[in-house]
């Protein structure tokens, strides 16, 4: 699977464009990753969006396993999405919404909050998977998946005090979001209205982005 196909599958789904390819961004070297990571309390994950900003502007790479990226080339979630490579194509899928999302803002001359970051991947895993679901002929109700990537999720122990808070909360706006998208456009075929919704959302702030949510759900 490349990851520039899937950047432009989520390009779009938002109508919005980049500028910048993925790939170029791209390092699978963990010791590279660990190097480059300049965050509070670094982690060793599988992936990782690493951002650095000084005086001549922000600087990013995007870290995929190697390991990941060669699950994804023997199993391709683009012609089959199966619970075989499920997991290794969302994590795939959150490093390039993260990438895609940073740098669309940061062209746009705004910044992003990591729970924005968040909240907007976790939207994206739905919308993705369900749009590859339906045009694989697979038959994934929105409930099930929504189900399986809000309610049945567990969160790493090791996250500690604001971490944990973040993932948390991206997971339960992102979460009510969706529950919206389902109800009001998915149950009544209203796709148009939906994919308007979607990109309104997309273009919003961290503020506005919750904001929107509470009007959906009142």
């Amino acid at each position: 699977m490349r990851l520039n196909v899937l950047q432009r599958l989520l390009e779009r789904l938002y109508q919005i464009e980049a500028g910048h390819n993925v790939e170029d961004f791209l390092i699978t070297d963990a010791n590279l990753a660990t190097r480059l990571d300049n965050s509070t309390h670094a982690r060793q994950l599988r992936e990782k969006l690493l951002v650095y900003q000084d005086e001549t502007g922000v600087h990013v790479s995007l870290y995929l396993d190697a390991e990941v990226l060669a699950h994804l080339q023997k199993h391709d979630p683009l012609r089959a999405l199966t619970p075989q490579n499920l997991a290794e194509f969302l994590l795939a899928l959150e490093g390039v919404s993260h990438f895609l999302y940073l740098v669309w803002n940061a062209a746009c001359g705004r910044s992003v909050t990591l729970l924005e970051l968040e909240m907007q991947a976790e939207v994206d895993k739905f919308l993705t998977v369900l749009s590859l679901a339906r045009s694989q002929r697979r038959d994934l109700p929105p409930a099930v998946l929504r189900h399986a990537l809000f309610d049945a999720v567990h969160f790493d122990r090791r996250l500690e005090g604001g971490y944990a808070v973040r993932y948390r909360e991206a997971n339960r706006y992102a979460g009510q979001f969706c529950f919206r998208l389902e109800t009001n456009y998915l149950r009544r075929k209203r796709t148009k209205d939906m994919m308007q919704e979607i990109r309104r959302f997309y273009r919003l702030g961290q503020t506005e982005k919750i904001g929107r949510i509470h009007t959906l759900s009142a």
